[in-house]
């Protein structure tokens, strides 16, 4: 990640945490305030649309939670299932047995 970068999503932490709107300004604003010069406007405006109606907050107390819900109807139906759950086991240890062929990468 380069310095513009990390500099835009700082400065977009730090008004997320003080409950104030992301805006392109207010995010160069930050940014000069902390002496980096090499940022470039555009990483302002792209973080600031980004950002745009989200709650920063939200977003970094639900990193990954988007693939939970995806696994449990999964689970959930193979446990309906009974006997399909222990033929699914068989299969896969027959399919680990096979990857050892008995020889190695490097022999």
């Amino acid at each position: 990640m380069s310095n513009a970068e990390l500099a835009s999503s700082y400065a977009a932490l730090i008004l997320a945490d003080d409950g104030v709107e992301i805006t392109a300004d207010k995010l160069q604003t930050l940014i000069k305030a902390a002496n980096i010069e090499d940022v470039e406007p555009i990483w302002t405006s792209l973080f600031a649309k980004a950002l745009e109606g989200k709650d920063v907050k939200d977003l970094l107390l639900n990193v990954g939670s988007g693939g939970g819900a995806a696994a449990a109807p999964a689970a959930g139906g193979a446990a309906a299932a009974g006997g399909d759950a222990e033929e699914a086991k068989e299969e896969a240890k027959e399919e680990e047995s096979d990857d050892d062929m008995g020889f190695g990468l490097f022999d």
